[in-house]
């Protein structure tokens, strides 16, 4: 069946691998989901259909098979009757309808086969659609990152050693500069304060000192 063989192509296609190779990664998950969405509801079509192929088949099997049980029942009431010519007609009348059983039941089997591969495959697609939604987003990004990365790998290798590189050379040189100035400016006023302070303990110091001077000298 061409429909099993386009599901089955959707479902063994490798979402990562087709956005890989797409030239429009974005466009082309889109496609696929939207593909995806179109055979699921081809196959849910085709699975009632078949349901109803099938129930439709084993009706008309119950009904040869009870042509059949009647046929034979008719057969043995002809015989009970000593009417061989009748129950002869009757049986052969009673072989057909067994013979169309037989037809019926091996169409119903097959049936029943479509109907479960049907089923297996509408499983299968109805998962593979859920994880290409799942994943599209993430691969939509990813391959964004990609193309960022790569714009800014380019931008960078055209700088190469040209007037920009120059200009950026002598930007990080005056930085440079200026963050040294700055470092001894605030060293010199560090240096500053400390000796300040020094100063002003040691007149501290000093002025305890003579108090205690006084003190002895009082004492004494």
């Amino acid at each position: 069946m061409a429909l099993l063989e386009r599901v089955s192509t959707l479902i063994r296609a490798n979402i990562n691998d087709l956005v890989d190779k797409a030239e429009e990664p974005e466009k082309m998950i889109k496609q696929v989901i939207l593909d995806m969405q179109n055979q699921l509801l081809q196959v849910k079509t085709q699975v009632a259909i078949s349901i109803a192929d099938q129930h439709v088949l084993e009706q008309k099997l119950q009904e040869n098979e009870e042509n059949e049980r009647q046929w034979m029942r008719r057969a043995e009431l002809a015989v009970d009757k000593h009417d061989d010519a009748l129950a002869r007609a009757a049986v052969e009348r009673s072989m057909s309808y067994k013979s169309t059983t037989e037809s019926f039941r091996q169409q119903v089997e097959d049936q029943k086969t479509q109907v479960e591969n049907l089923k297996t495959a509408l499983l299968k697609l109805g998962q593979k659609l859920a994880e290409a939604q799942s994943k599209s987003d993430m691969l939509i990004a990813q391959h964004r990152r990609s193309r960022a990365l790569g714009k800014a790998t380019d931008a960078g290798l055209n700088i190469g050693d040209g007037s920009n590189a120059a200009a950026f050379d002598r930007m990080k040189n005056k930085v440079h500069h200026s963050e040294a100035a700055a470092k001894a400016g605030a060293e010199l006023l560090a240096d500053n304060v400390e000796d300040r302070f020094r100063a002003m303990e040691k007149q501290e110091e000093i002025d305890r000192l003579l108090e205690e001077i006084k003190s002895k000298r009082k004492a004494g």
